[in-house]
């Protein structure tokens, strides 16, 4: 065999070698999986095997309450990834963890209600003068964004506004009379809409407001800033077939979910649909603004933030950089 022909066959058995080896495995964290919409993209994105093909093993995604947890689960578990809302990654980093924004997530908060029974005598928000209007906890985004809602309507002091702790405490409450309106978010919605009727919906009041975004350690950004750009590109592509084809995409989040029933994931992802839920990851800074804003407004949020200080775009996908 000449040189020239040693040369080629060695060429092409080294393509053959690194062709068939498998990406190293990983896992990535996202709040409140297997729970709230927020991994819709990435069940679809699994399932089909968008990952795969944008050059990642994606095997599992990690669970968080959410908050600071997220967070914690990429600096101290080691992940590559995690998707966590926008207010834990603003407060880590004016903290400073050794972390940066590569991708903006979900870019509205218009998938929460608050409710009434179906037999209530209220009918508007100003019916609910003088009564009680539930939120989860201070400084939430129940907390902001009924704060929000109020002030918009000049009703803020007028509406008594107990912390009742979590989504189901606050149903118990209504169910039980202890309060006249509480706070419902999908898939709870879809589960229980035949149960309640929706008094004020964010996606009437307010803009588009940014709930989450995609961070990862500075470390893996120097280390393996490839496997990055794939983790947003899978997730990228969920998000297009989601919108594309959104009764497959419930299958794929009722299969993903436990106990998630297939038409409750089907109602919901409508209605997510329909607001456009999920961004393709692009910064939509407005939005983002406007979650900042919100924690201003409770107090959760102090100081101004710099995005570009805390935003690392480079890794998008080419068609996402050119909205930046």
């Amino acid at each position: 065999m000449s040189a020239r022909n040693l040369t080629r066959a060695l060429v092409a058995g080294a393509a053959l070698t690194l062709a068939s080896v498998p990406a190293k495995a990983e896992e990535i964290t996202v709040t409140h999986w297997g729970a709230l919409m927020y991994g819709t993209p990435y069940a679809v994105a699994l399932k089909k095997g968008f990952f795969k093909q944008a050059g990642v093993d994606i095997t599992g995604i990690l669970t968080s309450k959410g908050g600071g947890t997220t967070v914690r689960n990429v600096l101290e578990g080691g992940l590559p990834y995690g998707e966590v809302a926008l207010s834990a990654a603003v407060a880590a980093m004016q903290d400073n963890t050794d972390i940066k924004i590569v991708m903006m997530g979900v870019r509205s908060a218009a998938d929460i209600y608050w409710v009434v029974k179906p037999d209530s005598p209220y009918k508007t928000l100003k019916d609910l003068v003088g009564k009680k209007l539930a939120i989860t906890s201070p400084k939430s985004v129940t907390d902001s964004l009924s704060t929000m809602v109020l002030n918009k309507h000049g009703l803020f002091d007028k509406i008594e506004r107990p912390a009742l702790g979590t989504v189901g405490a606050g149903l118990t409450a209504l169910d039980k009379g202890a309060v006249e309106s509480t706070s419902l978010i999908d898939p709870l919605y879809s589960a229980r809409k035949d149960k309640y009727r929706v008094i004020f919906a964010i996606k009437d009041e307010l803009p588009p407001i940014a709930q989450t975004v995609a961070i990862a350690s500075t470390k893996f950004i120097k280390e393996q800033p490839d496997k990055l750009r794939a983790i947003i590109r899978g997730r990228m592509m969920g998000v297009d077939y989601i919108y594309s084809n959104p009764k497959d995409a419930a299958k794929l989040l009722s299969e993903s979910y436990d106990k998630l029933p297939l038409a409750v994931a089907e109602s919901a992802v409508m209605n997510n649909v329909a607001i456009k839920y999920w961004g393709r990851g692009g910064f939509e800074y407005a939005a983002m603004d406007e979650m900042l804003k919100a924690l201003k407004i409770v107090g959760a949020l102090k100081g101004e933030v710099d995005w570009s200080k805390m935003v690392d775009a480079s890794f998008l996908p080419e068609e996402l950089k050119k909205s930046n």
